[in-house]
């Protein structure tokens, strides 16, 4: 694929059985819906745009619904050598997730997933994973709710789940598309190297990583 392998797509980008106690992380109110509304990102490669990274989120009494809408190319001149798009909408009641949808064409290559809570368990299936039950603690990898760094990921392209190890590295300064904000770091390794920031309040504030030899970086607007 070339030039087109810059964009690390686990970085765009993660159950229990019937009547069993989920964790408490697991039940916890979703940490990291912004006041407005809505959340929105430039997207940059070595400084250049590449597209954009889009999140709106309802409430509805105790339901919150959240669509991400990811938008991205990477042209040299007039020519596009590689397009990403991604639609997610996920689904929370009750402190927790109850279902989640997705569509994405990564370049041509299209996947779909659905989720599903079927008793205590979310139920995960997909064109590219067979059905399974998923990690009690485990969360969409649309990086907004910060209690996804508590517990394994549930990948919204494929569906197949991701362990990332994490750390805190405490409060810094991060670039946004007007210039910069103080927000905690966490640095991610393993299955997934990228930092991710989350402002005073849990919103999701910046997301960093490097791909063959170039930064993409998210701006928060």
């Amino acid at each position: 694929m070339g030039e087109a392998q810059m964009i690390d797509r686990r970085a765009l980008l993660a159950g229990g059985m019937a009547g069993l106690v989920l964790p408490e992380m697991a039940r916890a109110a979703p940490a990291g819906v912004p006041a407005s509304g809505r959340l929105a990102f430039e997207v940059q490669r070595a400084g250049k745009s590449l597209g954009s990274h889009a999140l709106t989120f309802r409430r509805n009494g105790d339901v919150l619904s959240v669509e991400v809408l990811v938008a991205l190319a990477y042209k040299v001149g007039p020519v596009t050598l590689y397009h990403y798009n991604l639609h997610v909408t996920e689904r929370w009641a009750g402190g927790e997730v109850v279902s989640m949808e997705s569509q994405t064409n990564d370049n041509g290559t299209k996947y779909k997933v659905s989720a599903r809570r079927e008793g205590g368990a979310l139920m995960v299936e997909g064109n590219a994973v067979p059905r399974y039950a998923a990690p009690a603690n485990a969360l969409p990898a649309t990086h907004w709710n910060r209690h996804e760094l508590d517990g394994p990921w549930i990948n919204p392209q494929d569906g197949k789940i991701i362990r990332p190890a994490v750390a805190a590295r405490g409060v810094e300064n991060v670039p946004t598309a007007s210039g910069s904000m103080r927000a905690r770091r966490y640095a991610l390794t393993g299955a997934v190297k990228m930092d991710m920031w989350y402002d005073e309040d849990g919103v999701w504030s910046g997301l960093a990583f490097v791909k063959s030899g170039a930064e993409v970086r998210y701006l928060r607007k």
